[in-house]
């Protein structure tokens, strides 16, 4: 046990250096949905009306809405960087010599889940406190609830860029991802528009949206930040970071890899 929980450590300490002298890492995460929050926003607010929808009670501005959507956001691109940082880790040869340990193949990765997981939810409190101070709140017993909500939606998030990173061998490729994986989950989901407003336009962007597990996430995100719990979102998004999982750990197979114990 002292062998797993020294592992744990010492890949969650990297992980928390590497973005600790990584800060235009940091600044990039906060700055891309900041300009959504206060540039975007104040252009789509008289173009997309809102109605009262649950969990909201009343109406609501536009920028309200897509905190919980902006969040998702930093938890998407941070679980891609993470992926990113696995494939450059591939390149070098560090991620050899990690997945060489004795210690089970599952247990490192999952460490190495956990700590880009912690580093996406103190991105996105950063964010919640950087919006508090531009006057858009939510309800304080919000800012508490809305922990697990972060945490089961980064850590599906995480999977998805652990499943990601098993498949791109060179950092070149990453481009690809951005373009064909990042934006069309993020757009086609109810991270900026509620998805009544895409049935409007088209029920298969609306099927799609609906079957989308970023939607999931960020329903499920904002139900908490609103004291409430969101069944299916959060039944979706287990299912979905458990198939993510489980394809990573068959991506990262040995006998795909080439990596062996004996190295």
């Amino acid at each position: 046990m002292s062998a797993y929980l020294t592992s744990l450590r010492a890949i969650v300490t990297r992980e928390a250096l590497r973005f600790i002298h990584q800060r235009e890492r940091f600044i990039a995460a906060l700055v891309r949905p900041l300009i959504w929050l206060l540039v975007f926003a104040a252009g789509f607010r008289a173009a997309l009306g809102l109605s009262i929808i649950p969990p909201y009670q009343t109406y609501i501005t536009y920028e309200t809405y897509i905190v919980p959507g902006l969040c998702g956001m930093i938890l998407l691109f941070n679980g891609m960087q993470s992926s990113l940082s696995l494939v450059y880790d591939r390149e070098m040869g560090s991620m050899k010599l990690l997945l060489t340990s004795p210690l089970p193949r599952w247990w490192l990765l999952f460490c190495k889940l956990l700590g880009s997981t912690i580093i996406s939810v103190l991105q996105a409190y950063a964010f919640l406190a950087i919006a508090a101070a531009f006057g858009i709140t939510m309800p304080a017993i919000g800012y508490v609830t809305v922990l697990p909500a972060l945490v089961v939606a980064g850590v599906m998030l995480g999977a998805l860029g652990l499943l990601l990173s098993s498949f791109i061998k060179q950092l070149e490729n990453f481009a690809g991802v951005m373009n064909f994986v990042i934006f069309p989950m993020f757009f086609l989901s109810s991270a900026l528009y509620p998805l009544w407003k895409m049935a409007e336009s088209s029920k298969l962007l609306y099927t799609i949206c609906a079957l989308n597990p970023f939607t999931h996430a960020v329903e499920l995100i904002r139900f908490a930040l609103y004291a409430s719990f969101n069944g299916p979102a959060f039944l979706w998004t287990v299912l979905v970071t458990i198939m993510f999982t489980a394809a990573a750990l068959w991506g990262y197979n040995p006998a795909r890899t080439g990596i062996s114990r004996r190295g």
